[in-house]
């Protein structure tokens, strides 16, 4: 998922709702001149706000009349984010704690669920109690579970990332549960997506996506850059107290309690207060939109089997391969050489405004015929900025003082993430733009959400393979004690029990690295071009067939 966060592991997140995917499929048969109650059903939703406005048609619902509504999904939005913030965070955790490689590869499974929401939208999007309402009846559900995971994770987290010499964090159980949080605020998102198509008038139904953007946005800096703060015991002692103590000012725990607390709470409210319009609801259009479901299925799969989807959507899945070392694996490394991971956090933060910049600036030079040559252009750039950030990481170690870190080194680091961004941004708005340019106008939403699906699969995979690799590909021996290695845990124990050390003789993030980049110029050099010349093809050749 695109725009990713290579200091911490953020996930990526769609910006193409998929809510109105049935939409998008009734607005075909309206288009092939099917009959009146066809048409009555293709403008249910989409119209649904302007039968309310021809109710009160001397009532124009303006902005300060929609306020609550606004700062509700601003607010829904906000509790979305902080789980997926918490997961975040897990990681950086986790490797403070000297946990392999192995398992972050398995923990990272986590960030998938809001690349693969795809599969069950349609679902969400039909299936639902009309009596309750049909977003709440999955909003209200997977609330109420992400609170009781929080509360469960409030009491058991602390036992399940104990470490000691028998054993590590219990890296199973925390996926596990971090997961089903991670699948729980995908389906949330779509409930909240479609909600605000009905929630706000039609002429305030721009504000969902600033909603959207804004909302996750601070509720990850809530879960992550926040907790890992006030978490820290250093940076409380540095920063917010006048007696230094041995903890931060909250923990895990009490977060995890809290934010649980506040899920159930604000779940509650919503469920009795806040009431759905009831347009276009009932057994008939619970039958309709079930159907829909498997149109919407059967659309999904003839627009992959055309050729120019396949092709494109072979390179989207490909192209970040050279780019899994640096963005995956280079935070934990630093982490590992001794950097503080809540000041890995804390760099996020001005980087915002340019994250808010980037893309107004970069989409002046996408808005033309071929986007995806700004794509081509950038990919060089942040091949060479991986191995800008494994020098850094090789450097990391002799910088380090007594006191921490100079001021310069985090200046440095700061300067190579700002660098990254722009390499990162410009392929991201350059494939957004070229999505929107090829994806067929009737089928738009569908369209839409499968090449960004495929998109966000592309950066997944590679990571979680790059996590993996890691371990494999270092080289370690046992030094102090003769006859001894450090091949496996058991292998390392044993020579330290023996009296001696592992000492690593070569790290596999920077046999990665490299390797990385050579994949990465083959890609850029062979499919590169080959990805570019898609801008060639006629419109025709991206028409779903069922539109032809």
């Amino acid at each position: 998922m695109e725009p990713s966060d290579s200091v911490t592991h953020k996930n990526g997140r769609q910006r193409k709702t998929t809510a109105n995917l049935q939409i998008e499929n009734m607005k075909d048969r309206e288009m092939e001149g099917s009959g009146p109650e066809v048409e009555e059903e293709a403008e249910g939703l989409l119209q649904g706000s302007d039968l309310e406005d021809r109710r009160h048609a001397k009532v124009r619902p303006g902005l300060r009349n929609e306020l609550g509504n606004i700062l509700l999904l601003l607010f829904l939005y906000v509790l979305q984010g902080i789980p997926l913030g918490l997961a975040g965070s897990i990681p950086l955790i986790m490797q403070s704690k000297s946990v392999s490689y192995k398992d972050q590869a398995f923990f990272s499974f986590v960030f998938w669920p809001f690349s693969l929401k795809l599969l069950w939208a349609p679902l969400v999007d039909a299936l639902y109690f009309s009596r309750f309402g049909r977003r709440k009846s999955w909003l209200v559900p997977t609330q109420y579970l992400i609170g009781l995971f929080m509360l469960y994770l409030s009491v058991t987290v602390d036992s399940l990332l104990q470490s000691n010499d028998s054993h590590g964090p219990n890296v199973v159980t925390l996926t596990a549960v971090f997961f089903l949080l991670s699948f729980l605020a995908a389906t949330q998102d779509i409930a909240v997506d479609g909600w605000a198509l009905t929630m706000l008038s039609r002429e305030n139904v721009g504000y969902a996506s600033t909603c959207n953007s804004v909302g996750q946005t601070a509720g990850y800096f809530l879960g992550n850059v926040l907790f890992l703060a006030l978490e820290s015991a250093n940076f409380c002692n540095q920063y917010l107290r006048s007696e230094p103590k041995d903890t931060g000012l909250v923990t895990l725990s009490d977060f995890l309690f809290y934010g649980g607390v506040v899920f159930l709470i604000s779940t509650t409210l919503v469920a009795i207060f806040k009431r759905e319009s009831e347009r276009g609801q009932g057994k008939k259009r619970v039958q309709k939109e079930t159907q829909g479901v498997l149109e919407t299925y059967k659309l999904l799969f003839s627009i992959i089997k055309l050729p120019t989807v396949l092709s494109f959507c072979t390179l989207l899945l490909t192209a970040k391969v050279g780019f899994s070392a640096a963005d995956a694996v280079t935070g934990l490394k630093l982490v590992e050489a001794g950097v503080p991971k809540e000041q890995l956090a804390l760099l996020a933060v001005p980087m915002v405004p340019l994250q808010i910049l980037l893309p107004l600036v970069i989409s002046k030079y996408t808005a033309g015929p071929r986007p995806l040559d700004i794509f081509y252009k950038a990919f060089p750039f942040r091949l060479l900025i991986g191995l800008g950030y494994a020098l850094l990481v090789w450097w990391t170690p002799s910088v380090k003082q007594d006191g921490g870190f100079p001021m310069y080194y985090y200046l440095l680091v700061l300067l190579s993430y700002a660098l990254h961004q722009v390499a990162l941004y410009s392929m991201y708005v350059a494939c957004m733009a070229f999505h929107a340019k090829v994806s067929d106008p009737l089928i738009g939403g569908t369209y839409m959400t499968l090449l960004n699906t495929v998109t966000n699969l592309g950066g997944n995979w590679p990571s979680t393979v790059a996590l993996w690799l890691v371990d494999p590909l270092t080289s370690k021996e046992c030094q102090g004690a003769t006859g001894q290695s450090c091949g496996s845990l058991d292998e390392t124990a044993l020579c330290v029990k023996e009296g001696g050390v592992c000492v690593t003789t070569l790290d596999g993030y920077y046999v990665e690295s490299v390797v990385c980049v050579v994949i990465g110029l083959s890609w850029w050099l062979w499919l590169g071009k080959r990805m570019r010349r898609l801008q060639e093809e006629s419109p025709a050749a991206w028409r779903c067939k069922i539109n032809q």
